[in-house]
């Protein structure tokens, strides 16, 4: 059985699939690299017919008929044999010095046949023009270097998410919690983080800046116009994790917290992006948005309403607009949009 799976979703990434897949082939026969084509229209098949050949232990390409980001995720888990399970979007890549540090954390965790359900690292916005690169680190949040619980961990801070790039899932948890991602939707990388949390009894933190998240084409899915576009998408996720579960029987109250403190960024995410557009249409979306929230449970609607957040992006007249522009900074830190 391989170590670990890396999931490779590409949708016409001819230009720079290449890149992400070399960096990933570092970790050797280890590793397995499912390259899922989407439906591509240019040379993605091609590319990843050729990888495979060329690394036949390493590599296997999956083509399916386009479904979206999600079903390329789907189908990943679906052919994955490897014991944990990570995605790496086609135009992203991995460091390679943490890369081997993440393999010798897990190699000796089963060896040691120690259980662990979800590894963190650190990701790194690799923006485009930008001179500074943003590290999401969790540092001052988790204990480093040793198997831990949700009781262990501090209070993240309002920009500072477990997201897609930072997480590594034990591949049997992820099919215990039924995980399956919609089609044809954006955006349900925040439900493949969130729906097996519940699930994640042991975690281990490595403070390695392993995931580089590239930033920077105008056409990426958390471009700010791209998302108002997309806007129905953002709104169709954060319903499903608003029903995913009753976060009220969560028993671990750090958890809890987290989880809850989630849904309020992405009814902030939602509603922020909402009153960018302008237009009187996504303001009703806006109302009919939390009137959902009000209505599906009650208790929740106070405690995301009337949150810091919930507030900041529901104050009317030209003072409720400042204080929604100041919210929407943190928006951008949270998903580093163009």
């Amino acid at each position: 059985m391989k170590l670990i799976t890396f999931a490779v979703p590409c949708y016409n990434s001819q230009d720079y699939m290449k890149n992400c897949i070399d960096s990933l082939l570092e970790g050797g026969e280890e590793v397995e690299i499912l390259i899922v084509n989407d439906g591509s229209k240019d040379d993605t098949a091609k590319i990843a017919d050729e990888y495979e050949k060329k690394y036949p232990t390493i590599i296997k390409a999956i083509h399916q008929e386009n479904g979206g980001h999600g079903e390329a995720v789907n189908a990943g888990l679906r052919n994955a044999t490897g014991m944990y399970y990570k995605v790496v979007d086609s135009d992203d890549w991995v460091n390679k010095a943490a890369y081997m540090d993440i393999l010798d954390v897990l190699r000796k965790i089963v060896q040691e046949k120690q259980e662990l359900d979800m590894l963190l690292t650190n990701f790194v916005y690799e923006k485009q023009g930008a001179r500074r690169k943003k590290v999401m680190s969790y540092r001052n949040v988790f204990p480093q270097d040793e198997i831990i619980t949700w009781n262990d961990m501090r209070t993240l801070k309002k920009t500072q998410y477990i997201l897609m790039h930072s997480v590594i899932y034990r591949t049997e948890l992820l099919r215990e919690c039924k995980l399956e991602l919609p089609k044809h939707t954006f955006y349900v990388d925040n439900i493949f983080v969130f729906q097996p949390l519940p699930y994640v009894k042991t975690l281990y933190y490595l403070d390695v800046n392993f995931y580089r998240y590239f930033i920077g084409r105008s056409d990426q899915s958390v471009n700010e116009k791209v998302m108002i576009g997309r806007i129905d998408q953002q709104i169709r996720v954060t319903h499903i994790m608003l029903q995913t579960y009753n976060v009220w029987k969560i028993e671990n109250k750090k958890l809890r917290k987290y989880m809850i403190n989630y849904l309020a960024i992405m009814m902030m995410v939602s509603s922020i992006l909402l009153i960018r557009s302008g237009t009187e249409e996504n303001f009703k979306k806006k109302q009919e948005l939390w009137k959902y929230v009000k209505n599906f449970d009650r208790k929740l609607y106070r405690k995301l309403r009337y949150s810091l957040m919930g507030r900041s992006c529901n104050l009317p007249g030209k003072g409720g607009r400042k204080v929604s522009i100041m919210a929407y900074q943190i928006v951008r830190k949270f998903y580093g949009f163009n």
